[in-house]
């Protein structure tokens, strides 16, 4: 069949056609398909719910992620070595050895690869290769001294000396893995370690070149080195003083310290190498004297000065000398200065732990060719042992190529609920379970973008006991958001069946259901009420706290406290009375208007009452309505390294199947009978009929007659007999003599 003939098969979900794969020649065509027609274009290797293993086979660059391109690339190589695309639709974990293409170079190269692996695990008549038979590569090289990765171990030499010469230089320069997972040299490591050595050799010979370096022994011209640098900075310090003390004796006192230091450490408990004198110079400064190297010294240098004398003064002068004049001290610094130049160019390599001696073993014979050739021989190869990593390439994309498509070019397992890639496992928390969960690294970098899903996002620190943590952002899309909060904790479980601990550390909030949405209004105004209660009440209980702690003082100081005197009975303010008869009337005012003008309405009171309702309501729904509309997975998936080709939206329907929501099961009896309800009140039932008998009393007396109609005005049903009627005809003053009317019936 002609690529530009094939035929593509589609279907609707998440608001986008996405391809389906029914068959082995949909994939062999997948290089036809439109990207543009692709869910996702890039995911990455990690942090999703997908065997390493594979990914890192079709990682070709080896960046972390999966992109389109290589997608195609793994199509392409699968035509060349394998038989029938309709087997990748099976999976399974073995490759039958007749499915691999034999009519290729790729094919016939991986097959021999397959016959070899089963040749090492002393299965050569198997007809099939499993994930089994490759999982541990390291033990299929073990078996081989070369392995084709141009990396020598040790036990890669026949030869002892060669063997013992590898080891040396992994010890001396570091060592890589080869594919058996032992350490090794390449050439690399070879080339350093050699070109070190030949550094390190040709130093050391200057030193034989060049008798000034070593005036003594090697070891002896060492030590004198060492007693030198250990006194030199005190003994500088010594002639420096006499040479000034010669200058000027005024400051003959003062480089010998003062007195009063002294008096400071008479009081303190010395010891030879206490600090404090160990500061002082060497000895007494007087002008031009010459240092005395045996009385006269400071007590905490005479370990230091004896040391230098024995191992530098007398073999370097020739004879023990009581005092060091200032030129008998340079001309011992003279002799060593070659040494200590010498010694200063010393290059640092890691030669140099082996000793010059075998450093010097290594480089006469022909190691470094030898092994070389070791290695040339070991790179040789590579062909045929990057057939064996072909074989587990194979066998790993029979099991999840498949799979794969299935959560890259379409998003089949993710709306046909088998699990998709990235969904880590389920969280359960406030009644609800939540399937939409995805790993994240950063919840505050992954928030930022994350929020444009339009979803209600729950962001949890998950733990393990032995200190395992992951994180998680879990889409509640279902339910409402009252009890959700930062520090609620639930159970996390992960794809593996694990439990974990899980605490919602962030919240992106955004509407959850169209129900959610009708209430929100109504619970806003309570919330507000009951803040608007709690803020007065508090402030009350604050002012009666203060007005209690200021009697108690009053009292406490009161010398004695009066007798107390009968309050006086509080008489109400005139004012107050009018404030609440106004206040009253208004409210009844206002009670009425409404009750007229919805009476007026008749027979459309109830499209009135449902009206008012959606007035309240209805923004808050159009709202929520508008982002549910918009709600998808993408930002979420892109926010973790994704490329989401398509919107792949997350409607009310779908969202219902991602969260659901605590149900008693099938068949189950529950009493309605609790021990610990709220006990019923008789006011709960009585407050509507004593509001339709305030409502009647208006009406009556006539309070609300001017805002009704006229046929149900009070004066029309009750006549002249209304008491509103009767109080504008009877002057102020004079009772009405005029008998009652008789009430129709």
């Amino acid at each position: 069949m002609e690529s530009h003939q094939h035929s593509w098969t589609f279907f609707r979900s998440g608001g986008v056609d996405q391809v389906a794969f029914l068959s082995g020649a949909d994939i062999w065509n997948l290089e036809h398909l439109d990207q543009k027609l692709w869910v996702a274009l890039a995911m990455p290797t990690r942090g999703i719910e997908f065997d390493p293993k594979t990914l890192d086979h079709l990682d070709t660059d080896k960046d972390g992620r999966i992109r389109a391109p290589e997608v195609l690339a793994a199509v392409q190589w699968l035509k060349e070595v394998y038989k029938d695309p309709n087997g990748l639709l099976k999976g399974g974990d073995s490759v039958p050895l007749s499915a691999i293409h034999t009519q290729t170079p790729a094919g016939t190269a991986l097959l021999a690869g397959a016959r070899r692996i089963l040749q090492s695990l002393s299965k050569p008549d198997a007809m099939a290769i499993s994930i089994a038979d490759i999982a541990d590569t390291v033990k299929i090289f073990a078996q081989t001294k070369l392995n084709g990765d141009g990396v020598v171990p040790a036990e890669a030499a026949d030869d002892a000396k060669l063997k013992q010469a590898i080891e040396d230089i992994i010890s001396a320069v570091g060592s890589v893995p080869d594919r058996s997972g032992k350490p090794g040299l390449n050439p690399p490591l070879l080339e350093t370690f050699f070109t070190q050595a030949k550094t390190f050799a040709e130093w050391h010979a200057k030193a034989g070149a060049d008798k000034t370096i070593h005036p003594l022994t090697p070891d002896a011209t060492a030590a004198a080195a060492a007693a030198i640098h250990a006194v030199k900075a005190k003994v500088d310090d010594y002639f420096a003083r006499c040479r000034l003390a010669a200058f000027d004796p005024r400051a003959l006192t003062a480089l010998n310290r003062q007195e009063a230091e002294y008096l400071d450490l008479a009081a303190k408990d010395l010891t030879i190498s206490a600090q404090e004198v160990a500061g002082f110079p060497l000895a007494r400064i007087e002008p031009k004297k010459a240092l005395p190297l045996g009385e006269g010294l400071n007590p905490a240098w005479i370990g230091a000065i004896r040391s230098f004398v024995t191992t530098a003064v007398v073999p370097l002068l020739g004879g023990s000398k009581p005092t060091l004049s200032e030129d008998d001290w340079a001309a011992v610094q003279a002799k060593i200065a070659p040494f200590d130049a010498w010694t200063a160019a010393k290059p640092a390599t890691g030669a140099e732990t082996l000793g010059v001696a075998r450093v010097r073993e290594l480089l006469a014979g022909n190691t470094q060719s030898a092994i070389a050739q070791l290695i040339q021989a070991d790179a040789a190869l590579e062909p045929e042992y990057a057939q064996i990593l072909a074989v587990e390439k194979l066998v790993y994309f029979q099991r999840d190529f498949f799979k794969l498509l299935d959560n890259y070019v379409n998003f089949a397992d993710f709306y046909g609920r088998k699990g998709a890639v990235f969904q880590a496992g389920t969280l359960y928390l406030d009644g609800r379970s939540c399937k939409l969960c995805v790993h994240v690294s950063d919840a505050a970098k992954h928030a930022a973008l994350a929020g444009l899903s339009q979803a209600y996002l729950a962001y949890c620190d998950c733990t393990r006991p032995g200190g395992q943590k992951l994180s998680i952002v879990a889409a509640f899309t279902q339910g409402d958001s009252d009890h959700l909060m930062v520090g609620r904790n639930g159970i996390f479980y992960d794809r593996q069946s694990r439990d974990w601990d899980a605490t919602i550390t962030r919240i992106v909030a955004n509407p959850i259901s169209i129900r959610e949405a009708f209430w929100m209004p109504y619970k806003k105004a309570v919330r507000a009420i009951e803040d608007m209660i709690a803020k007065r009440a508090a402030a009350a209980e604050s002012a009666s706290a203060a007005k209690l702690t200021t009697a108690a003082q009053a009292a406490a100081t009161a010398d004695k406290p009066p007798a107390a005197a009968p309050l006086p009975a509080k008489k109400m303010d005139v004012g107050t009375v009018a404030a609440i008869g106004v206040a009253l009337g208004s409210i009844g005012t206002f009670l009425g208007l409404l009750l007229g003008k919805f009476i007026e309405l008749g027979i459309w009171m109830p499209i009135a009452f449902v009206a008012l309702i959606l007035l309240i309501s209805g923004p808050a729904m159009l709202l929520a309505y508008l982002k549910l509309r918009l709600r998808n997975i993408g930002p979420i998936l892109d926010a973790n390294g994704w490329a989401i080709n398509g919107r792949a939206k997350i409607n009310v329907a779908f969202g219902k199947a991602m969260t659901d929501m605590a149900a008693l099961p099938p068949g189950s009896r529950r009493s309605l009978q609790d021990p610990y309800a709220d006990k019923k009140s008789v006011w709960r039932w009585l407050w509507f009929p004593i509001l339709l008998v305030i409502l009647a009393a208006l009406w009556y007396f006539g309070s609300v007659d001017r805002y009704l109609p006229a046929r149900v005005k009070s004066t029309a049903v009750l006549g002249t007999n209304a008491p509103a009627y009767r109080a504008a005809q009877t002057p102020a003053g004079v009772p009405s003599t005029k008998p009652p009317a008789a009430k129709p019936e």
